[in-house]
């Protein structure tokens, strides 16, 4: 990471210290491992280190400002390590990674937005932990094979809307529940 931020801050001419955005995108060569180095980003509210090779979350400590979280197209297989951003951190984007259970979020009180498409969720128990994200209102699960099934089955918005009663988008579509709707069959006005 040491030498990716070095890079960032030639192209950029900006001080890493100070930015608060960094974007690590597509490294080369490939960032496998967060290291230590992610502290010096003391400022930095929206982090970047999508499609990377990066096998697992760690070193996020230091970085009390971080607001939202790439790490899609990695070989992420758990979350972790969220604790040291949870009192900040309101958008977490994992999607395209190995991720089989979202355990490792519910430390995040104020995540908003969680983006987990693609990976290996198979089954409810792999999404309930985030029943303890009371500021959740976004996720996009789609192309987990627990999607997929259910959504076979005719029954995805349903079972996740009935699950999680604060999210106001689903797979990239507003959620509209049976008991939101008006006695006259229309969607309430936002």
């Amino acid at each position: 990471i040491k030498d990716a931020i070095k890079a960032w801050e030639e192209k950029t001419k900006e001080n890493s210290a100070e930015a608060k955005i960094v974007k690590l995108t597509a490294c080369q060569p490939f960032i496998v491992k967060m290291d230590s180095s992610l502290a010096q980003l003391a400022n930095v509210e929206q982090l970047s280190l999508s499609t990377n090779q990066i096998e697992k979350m760690s070193n996020l400590h230091g970085l009390s400002h971080l607001k939202v979280l790439s790490l899609g197209r990695n070989y992420i297989k758990k979350i972790e390590g969220l604790d040291a951003v949870a009192d900040t951190l309101e958008e977490l984007w994992i999607s395209y990674n190995l991720i089989e259970r979202l355990s490792g979020v519910e430390c995040c009180k104020k995540l908003k937005v969680l983006y987990a498409s693609n990976n290996k969720i198979k089954a409810w128990d792999g999404v309930l932990s985030i029943k303890d994200c009371p500021a959740l209102e976004e996720l996009l699960l789609i192309g987990n094979p627990l999607e997929e099934k259910h959504t076979g089955e005719g029954n995805w918005v349903q079972e996740v809307a009935k699950k999680f009663p604060t999210l106001k988008k689903l797979d990239g579509k507003m959620v509209i529940r049976e008991d939101d709707m008006k006695e006259d069959g229309e969607a309430p006005a936002e």
